[in-house]
């Protein structure tokens, strides 16, 4: 896994962004205390600024070549970027926006709040940063966000999909956009390089864009997005690699460093982490690819409001905590439930145990949250392990501070044909973990007893299933009771 940590070099700190001089008083231990304190590479400051204030200048309307100002147009001088509830703006000329040199319009101005409104502006250029992106488009859900890169494509293209995919992402490809738009659909495992390179090349061209999850949801399957990025541009230069990035956030992966061209996010997750908002964002690095989704987003208008995106980005500034205190907790839980007789397989891209341990560690900054695992039993025994929970919400979602669980088969991903959760290994003893910032002893004491409770049930049955197999208790001469007449 690449470190986490900084490197201290001659009075210098190196934060995985930019090198600052520290000056030559700096001494070893001081070097070694400020390396112990930011274990973030850089991101506090890029998730709170956007701009590192010591890389910029002071003049207000200093623009980098990426669009994102040195300070915000700001004349207020206030901390906390405003709410802009505003759904209409004033023009000094008609056909003139107003406040086109501030940086949250991107040079467009404001004249409507479906085209462009100040708090999503600053909400969208402090997720680019966060996801070392020129362009952030923000939409009203992770499914919206979704839309608008099919958007991206015509009738009688195609999409190849991971197949171990969000439910709802296969349900809006198999229910909406093949039978409805004329795009096709083909799922396929991308770890198999030779089915992935094979689906690309039937068809000639027509595959224009490839749909990634990874680590996957449930399954949490690992991909190489470099090889992918790769076949892609070798074999067919005009497909699109996008990749859904929800489940280890801009903190713990950065795709776009990686060859993709299209990056999507839940913001519901862990961008946003409270669970109190529903959004989604794209990133890309593409001017053309940027100008159609900004396209998409004021033609379709499923825009988020200028109070979620407020919410959003008071999330974002504390990514970086949250995503290292529930991936600490993640691993020692992943630990604890391969031990657990309770559980029959553990699945954690922490986990040596893991197929593609190897690729997430040089991938990935982290490991992530997410924990998915299968509970002795059938059906019933996990039933009872999320019923007797505590700490772990029954719950859909994931990524916010509190910790959830679920069964995929029945909630997340009921809408995937039964023969493909099969295929998928999605089972009714498969439960999803997406674990929280909560104290790591109670979560795990939590689960502990959830396990146990199906434990107990399960040994229960198996006694009773196998005294139905014993022969029938006959009286006899036996003083004190009958005997058993084998």
């Amino acid at each position: 896994m690449a470190s986490a940590r900084n490197t201290m070099t001659n009075g210098s700190t190196t934060n995985g962004h930019h090198t600052i001089n520290l000056g030559s008083l700096m001494t070893s231990a001081v070097e070694s205390a400020i390396a112990e304190a930011d274990i973030y590479h850089g991101s506090g400051t890029t998730y709170l600024h956007i701009d590192n204030p010591l890389k910029t200048s002071s003049n207000n309307v200093d623009v980098d070549e990426n669009n994102h100002s040195a300070t915000q147009h700001n004349p207020t001088g206030a901390v906390v970027p405003p709410i802009s509830l505003a759904t209409t703006f004033k023009q000094s000329t008609p056909g003139e926006p107003s406040a086109r040199n501030d940086p949250n319009s991107f040079g467009m101005g404001f004249e409507y709040s479906r085209t462009g409104n100040p708090t999503r502006g600053v909400f969208e250029r402090a997720v680019a940063a966060a996801e070392k992106a020129k362009y952030c488009v923000a939409f009203s859900s992770g499914s919206a966000a979704t839309s608008a890169v099919v958007h991206l494509l015509s009738p009688g293209e195609r999409i190849l999909s991971i197949d171990d995919v969000y439910g709802g992402t296969q349900r809006y490809f198999r229910k909406v956009v093949h039978p409805r738009m004329g795009i096709e659909i083909d799922f396929v495992d991308f770890g198999d390089n030779q089915a992935v390179l094979s689906k690309m090349l039937t068809g000639g061209d027509k595959t224009k864009l490839l749909w990634l999850e990874t680590p996957t949801n449930p399954t949490l399957k690992v991909t190489d997005i470099d090889k992918v990025s790769t076949m892609t541009k070798r074999f067919n230069a005009n497909a699109l690699l996008c990749v859904d990035n929800t489940f280890c956030s801009p903190y713990f992966q950065n795709p776009l460093d990686h060859g993709a061209d299209i990056v999507v996010h839940s913001v519901t997750k862990y961008i946003n982490g409270h669970s109190d908002v529903v959004m989604g964002v794209v990133c890309t690095n593409d001017e053309e690819i940027y100008a159609q989704l900004r396209f998409v987003q004021n033609g379709v208008g499923a825009v988020p409001s200028p109070f979620d995106c407020y919410l959003a980005h008071r999330g974002l500034k504390t990514l970086h905590l949250r995503m290292e205190a529930a991936a600490r907790n993640a691993n020692a839980i992943a630990l604890f439930l391969e031990d657990h007789q309770g559980v029959t397989k553990v699945v954690y891209p922490g986990l040596k145990s893991h197929p593609q341990h190897d690729i997430a560690t040089r991938q990935q900054n982290g490991y992530g949250a997410m924990i998915t695992f299968y509970c002795i039993g059938k059906r019933e025994q996990s039933a009872i392990v999320l019923q007797n929970l505590r700490v772990f919400a029954l719950a859909e979602s994931l990524g916010a501070v509190e910790s959830l669980a679920e069964c995929p088969s029945l909630m997340t991903h009921a809408s995937v044909p039964d023969e493909q959760r099969a295929l998928l290994g999605i089972d009714d003893t498969l439960i999803r973990l997406s674990v929280g910032i909560e104290s790591c002893a109670d979560l795990v004491a939590d689960l502990d007893n959830a396990l146990n409770a199906a434990v107990k049930n399960k040994q229960e049955q198996d006694k009773q299933k196998q005294s139905s197999f014993l022969p029938k208790v006959e009286s006899g001469s036996r003083e004190g009771g009958g005997y058993w007449d084998w």
